[in-house]
């Protein structure tokens, strides 16, 4: 009876130790929580009846495209799909406008289950794009990972509220790193502009495709990216003066900057150092023709050390400028790190009609490099810093004087002689 029990014991420890040896192995199969978040938003509307892609209807070549996709999705990558237009077929525009739902939820795909839920969706109603903006949002969650939102869609909102545009201005606002890249089904103008400014905003891409190869080609190209190892830039607030900025490190820094603004942050570099910076504001509004950023390093104690900048005139969607700095070492032992005060600001402008709020997208790159042996680099011991300009153009002016009035009075002797 004994012999029985332990048995009985050991068979049930065995079955113990291997389900908890399957469990873990098992949840292993599944992306972690940490790896990129992609969601699908797929236009469900009426217009997506429409049959001019490649003979057949807009909606039966996003399901067969959609179907290509989930079978190549990287394991490494969570995905999510969410229709807008799918269940209500009304007039009531209140409603239509709200119609926006997540298909399948993000995370490990089950082909077969996510395949099926793409076969029900059939064309019904409204294009409410910027409510289905904000639930992909809430769908992606904050638990780590890149985020990448895919707006395929063959019309502009109908709706009006919430914009598409502010939307994705608010989105972006928020610090949490969303990028949305939009896919046109179609060559309107009105609808190229508004999917081109929600990506801009959001740092993402627009594209128009005509044939389902190119939907499901471009679709597959753009989960991968997600999959792509990159540095997420880490949000910071710039201060209106260098004494209350904030320090940054090496590294990719986001802020938003309004019109006109000028916003300081602080680096500490130590002798022996070169200091690398660079940063980018983005037009992803409408702007006045002309405009300019300004990146400048100054000393605590004001002194200007060295700046970059770049201006145009026209349409841009981007404008970088940048600059370097050597810290030499003042002595053998000197290993004090410096504070560099950097400076951004830009000069856009914009119509009243255009919102202020967020201030437009400024991206900081920020590096501390080991620094060159001599001070090959002019800015490095200051030309073009005041006094040492102002002594070199001195000297130079002396000489030349010195040089004409010895040339002026030879000849005047020559003239005098003959």
């Amino acid at each position: 009876m004994i012999i029985t029990k332990r048995l009985a014991a050991g068979a049930c420890a065995l079955l113990a130790a291997l389900a908890g040896g399957i469990a873990p192995a098992h949840a292993a199969d599944g992306p972690p929580k940490d790896s990129p978040k992609v969601e699908l938003v797929l236009d469900v509307s009426g217009s997506m009846r429409a049959t001019d892609v490649d003979g057949q209807s807009r909606m039966s070549a996003a399901q067969q495209a959609f179907n290509e996709v989930i079978d190549a999705v990287p394991a490494g990558v969570r995905l999510g799909i969410r229709t807008l237009g799918a269940n209500y077929p009304g007039d009531d525009k209140e409603i239509g406008c709200r119609d926006s739902k997540n298909l399948y939820p993000v995370g490990q795909v089950d082909r077969t289950e996510a395949k099926t839920a793409v076969a029900t969706l059939r064309p019904t109603g409204w294009t409410p794009i910027g409510y289905a903006l904000r639930g992909a949002d809430q769908d992606l969650g904050t638990d780590g990972g890149t985020r990448r939102v895919v707006l395929i869609t063959d019309g502009e909102d109908s709706c009006g509220k919430p914009d598409p545009c502010d939307v994705a201005r608010e989105l972006a606002a928020k610090g949490t790193h969303l990028t949305i890249d939009t896919l046109g089904l179609v060559q309107d103008d009105k609808t190229r502009e508004q999917l081109t400014c929600i990506a801009e905003a959001t740092g993402g891409t627009y594209t128009t495709v005509r044939h389902r190869k190119e939907l499901s080609g471009r679709i597959k190209q753009l989960v991968k990216r997600a999959d792509t190892p990159v540095e997420t830039p880490k949000p910071t607030q710039g201060a209106a003066e260098c004494a209350t900025a904030p320090e940054l490190g090496a590294g990719i820094w986001t802020d938003r900057e309004q019109f006109a603004e000028h916003r300081w942050y602080k680096v500490k570099v130590k002798p022996g150092q070169e200091l690398r910076a660079s940063a980018s504001v983005g037009a992803d509004r409408a702007v006045d023709r002309d405009y300019g950023v300004l990146v400048r390093a100054v000393s605590e104690g004001g002194q200007e050390l060295v700046r970059g900048s770049d201006a145009g005139s026209g349409r841009t969607d981007v404008m970088a400028a940048g600059l370097r700095y050597p810290v030499f070492k003042a002595k053998k032992d000197d290993k004090e790190a410096r504070t560099v005060c950097l400076e951004v600001s830009n000069s856009f402008s914009a119509p009243p009609s255009v919102k202020r709020d967020p201030g437009l997208p400024v991206e900081l790159a920020v590096d501390v490099v080991k620094g060159p042996d001599n001070p090959s680099d002019l800015a490095a011991f200051g030309l073009g810093r005041g006094w040492v300009l102002l002594a070199v153009l001195g000297v130079t002016g002396l000489l030349a004087g010195l040089l004409w009035g010895w040339l002026a009075r030879w000849r005047v002797a020559v003239w005098r002689e003959n």
